[in-house]
């Protein structure tokens, strides 16, 4: 009996209030003590004191401390993805109490998504309009993320976006604990200058985010396409140089949306490579009425041209 008392008071002891929560964002977020304390309205003395308590509570250090200011250790940088995502969940309590209390049950409040350029341009667009036709109190908040690195799904794993646009099944899988759905399956195509005799002659364009491991293979097996001759920064630049005649580029369907009649889109046939976009959110966050009705939305959109 006893070990087992010892081991609830443990448990009580390592929970860490809403605002010792918020000073651990605010800490990451503002790179040091004293601008926490700025962001806040706290002096630094309590923002530091409240720091040390939850490192004591939870047995970790949170933050190494520098002249520069603080930033987040490895233990850190979890606790702080967890803050952010435990207080987001306050937020979400309270708009949801509201709208069920409330006549038309209609939701409210900020709803935070993460997109890469194009899901953004061309996917979110009329799934957002329909959303907040039915809710008109839902108010999106859409970051454009670069899908390298932590990508889309890293900003939802971090706690800062409730729902991530990503591309699935490519080099990086989607992190631990979180929850993905496939919406559409996109195919890839060439586009060139319209009109030009020969464009597999052409040098190719390419960008950092495009063609995952995914259509690696199907890359390989076709010796017709060189090395990319110029990089640029997104699928939007490469388009415009392809239409300037600067080059032809492999491209998936949402990064040809509205493109110009002055480039032509071939097909690469049946074993033409596709790749997967679909949504990323938390567990908690696909429980919420909010990102609910989003995905809904999402899954009726209507396929990517040539699909």
């Amino acid at each position: 009996m006893a070990h087992g008392q010892a081991q609830d008071t443990a448990g009580v002891a390592a929970e860490l209030a809403p605002q010792e929560l918020r000073v651990l964002v605010a800490v990451a977020e503002n790179g040091g003590f004293s601008a926490a304390a700025g962001t806040l309205g706290l002096t630094q003395s309590a923002v530091s004191h409240s720091v040390r308590g939850s490192e004591a509570k939870l047995g970790a250090v949170l933050f190494d401390r520098g002249r520069s200011g603080a930033r987040p250790t490895p233990a850190g940088e979890r606790a702080v993805a967890h803050a952010r995502r435990i207080l987001r969940l306050y937020e979400v309590l309270a708009a949801e109490v509201r709208a069920a209390a409330a006549p038309a049950g209609a939701l409210a409040g900020p709803l935070r998504i993460a997109a890469f350029r194009s899901a953004a341009l061309h996917l979110l667009p009329p799934a957002l309009e329909r959303l907040t036709a039915r809710h008109p109190g839902i108010r999106p908040e859409v970051r454009v993320v670069r899908e390298l690195g932590a990508g889309t799904a890293g900003e939802v794993a971090a706690g800062r976006a409730d729902l991530g646009i990503a591309t699935l099944g490519g080099s990086a899988d989607v992190p631990a604990g979180l929850l993905s759905g496939v919406l559409v399956e996109e195919p890839y195509a060439l586009v060139h200058p319209a009109g030009h005799p020969d464009p597999k002659a052409l040098p190719l364009l390419d960008w950092d985010e495009n063609c995952g491991s995914y259509t690696r293979e199907w890359w390989r097996g076709q010796d017709w396409i060189p090395r990319a001759t110029v990089t640029a920064e997104d699928d939007g630049m490469v388009l415009t140089m392809v239409e300037r005649g600067l080059g032809m580029a492999i491209m998936p369907a949402l990064s040809l949306a509205g493109a110009p009649d002055t480039v032509q889109i071939t097909d690469l046939g049946p074993e033409r490579p596709t790749r997967s976009v679909g949504y990323v959110t938390t567990r908690e966050q696909a429980g919420t009425l909010a990102v609910q009705a989003l995905i809904r939305e999402l899954r009726a959109q209507r396929r990517p041209s040539g699909s």
